[in-house]
């Protein structure tokens, strides 16, 4: 069953670890088969409210790829980089 991870983002500071961190992102998490469905893009709130400067949605084939991608050396490698520039809701979200 596919899973998804959702983040909400909002960027404060220093921009260039950001910077660092998309550049070295995609790599750490294909080899789980996880892909971009959104990423950033224009947001159009219909009902409440949206405070958020970004938003990105990732697909994996199961929550399991999805959590080993979390947890592993790769991204754990890159992961302090994101949180010097930005707070965040991150959450892993199972498909139907």
């Amino acid at each position: 069953m596919a899973c998804y991870i959702i983040v909400q983002e909002n960027l404060h500071g220093d921009q260039a670890p950001f910077e660092e961190y998309r550049k070295q992102v995609i790599a750490t998490f294909t080899p789980y088969g996880g892909k971009f469905l959104a990423r950033g893009g224009k947001v159009s709130v219909l009902e409440g409210e949206w405070p958020y400067d970004r938003s990105v949605i990732l697909e994996f084939p199961s929550r399991e790829q999805a959590e080993a991608w979390y947890h592993s050396p790769e991204y754990q490698k890159i992961l302090p980089l994101r949180m010097k520039c930005m707070s965040s809701n991150f959450v892993i979200l199972d498909g139907v």
